[in-house]
């Protein structure tokens, strides 16, 4: 049997906010809970999502294996 009395409220029905948008209701601890970031407006689920390259790594990385185009046409405009 559990103990009696330890176990926190359940919310079966907490509202969910983003931006102050109410976006869905879950079963939770607290009767409210607000986010920055859910499914919604993630780059990764929207399809907005860019690479940030800094530091030049991921040109590196295509010049290293070939796959850069700049590679690709300096060699195409050496054998013309």
């Amino acid at each position: 049997m559990p103990k009696a009395d330890i176990h926190p409220k359940w919310y079966p029905d907490a509202k969910v906010y983003c931006d102050g948008k109410l976006i869905m209701t879950v079963g939770s601890t607290k009767p409210e809970l607000h986010v920055d970031v859910w499914s919604g407006n993630h780059p990764f689920y929207t399809g907005t999502q860019k690479i940030i390259d800094t530091e030049g790594r991921v040109e590196r990385f295509l010049r290293k294996y070939g796959m850069s185009d700049n590679s690709n046409k300096t060699e195409d405009s050496a054998e013309g």
